[in-house]
């Protein structure tokens, strides 16, 4: 992906006032502090070591829309198994606290630091969830000068033998997103729930406190919460709209609508994960999703082509499978898994287990045929000992379906 230079972005026209000013200075800023963490990283760890994860999932969301609820959701749908970052606890660490500690504040230097040591940990080679960055429009730029680093890196080992280390990054943004309505109302409710829950940890000493916000108690503070986020987090998000993989998830519904809409978003997009090279060797297999759009009237298609242009070979095999198939099938009613083995020598064409697959199919089953040739003695020579054997063709069927649902009181 091409990510454009901080010089595309600032502003050309001398007309353009102050506002214009401030907007060059601070994305020159973002170079300097980027450039500054990048340099001291570099010096300490070495340039052949500067290994990001694979995956970067930029989740944002509404306060309300169920960042904490859904994260897990999320690990699960893209084969994560680290826990996200938390941009937020990365300003509680020990480092940022020295930074504190000595008066200093922890602004988009300190965080860009820390975020970039944190990625290079081996946990999150294949993938993480970064929760609550970027946050302001240095840290936009600064994520933007990371992808571009990281592909400069790539290009640099391709052809070594640290190749595999420098994967192809890629960037998905997902944003959980609620109206101010029901954002209110959900803090609002959370706040509730905790007050109760710690009334009662209070009461029995059983369990640890949870924390309580302020914005979870007063309408206020909690509308003015999730305006501060549609100014800063919102508007940081979408600048990186053209560039990144966005994804938007409505959160209004139910935690089931809301996983659904996550998996829609995140479906299989080989395109946009692999490498161009790898991309480009592997397309001329299909991707099963494309495959499937009209399997079932395709098949509709070919099972009236059998009745019309081979009907006698399509009546038998139908008769084969109502006389010798379904008996056995009805026995395995409650497993929902029939196995036949059969020699029927109709089997023998082609056509033949083409149609009976489709059968199977169009009526509601998934069916699988193996060949299995069994070599059976007929003749054995006792002057040179040869054994003389034919060529037994065993058709393994299996039938698959949704058995029954047997309830025990």
């Amino acid at each position: 992906m091409d990510i454009p230079s901080p010089e595309k972005i600032v502003p050309a026209s001398p007309t353009a006032g102050v506002d214009a000013q401030s907007n060059d200075l601070e994305i020159k800023d973002a170079q300097l502090i980027f450039n500054s963490v990048w340099e001291s990283l570099e010096a300490e760890v070495g340039r052949q070591n500067l290994r990001f994860p694979k995956e970067i999932i930029l989740l944002g969301g509404a306060p309300g829309s169920g960042k904490g609820t859904n994260t897990n959701f999320i690990l699960k749908a893209r084969g994560l198994t680290c826990e996200p970052i938390v941009v937020s606890s990365l300003l509680d660490s020990p480092e940022a606290k020295k930074i504190k500690d000595a008066g200093g504040m922890v602004g988009d230097r300190e965080v860009i630091g820390l975020l970039l040591r944190k990625l290079l940990e081996t946990q999150f080679r294949d993938g993480v969830i970064l929760d609550g960055f970027p946050r302001t429009k240095v840290q936009v730029e600064c994520l933007k000068l990371l992808v571009s680093q990281i592909q400069s890196l790539r290009s640099e080992f391709y052809n070594t033998p640290l190749g595999i280390h420098f994967r192809q990054t890629t960037i998905h943004i997902m944003v959980l997103f609620v109206d101010e309505k029901t954002s209110v109302d959900r803090q609002l409710k959370r706040g509730r729930e905790i007050q109760v829950y710690n009334a009662e940890v209070r009461r029995t000493g059983v369990g640890e406190l949870q924390e309580e916000r302020a914005t979870d108690y007063d309408t206020g503070l909690a509308q003015r919460r999730y305006r501060v986020f549609k100014e800063q987090t919102w508007d940081a998000l979408q600048s990186l709209k053209e560039i990144f993989h966005y994804h938007f998830i409505n959160a209004q519904g139910d935690i089931r609508e809301v996983e659904s809409n996550i998996l829609g978003e995140l479906q299989y997009q080989s395109t946009l994960e692999l490498d161009s090279r790898t991309h480009d060797i592997l397309r001329v297999i299909p991707v099963a999703s494309e495959i499937i759009v009209h399997a079932r009237q395709e098949m509709v298609k070919r099972l009236d082509a059998y009745a019309v242009e081979n009907a006698e070979l399509f009546a038998k095999v139908v008769s084969f499978i109502d006389k010798k198939i379904v008996p056995i099938v009805l026995r395995h009613a409650i497993s929902g898994v029939a196995l036949v083995n059969t020699e029927e020598p109709l089997l023998d064409d082609p056509l033949c287990l083409a149609m009976l697959i489709d059968i199977f199919s169009e009526r509601g089953f998934h069916a699988v045929v193996d060949l299995h040739r069994i070599e059976v003695p007929e003749k054995f020579d006792l002057a040179t000992g040869c054994i003389k054997c034919r060529i037994k063709k065993v058709y393994r069927i299996q039938i698959r379906f949704q058995g029954s649902e047997i309830r025990r009181g």
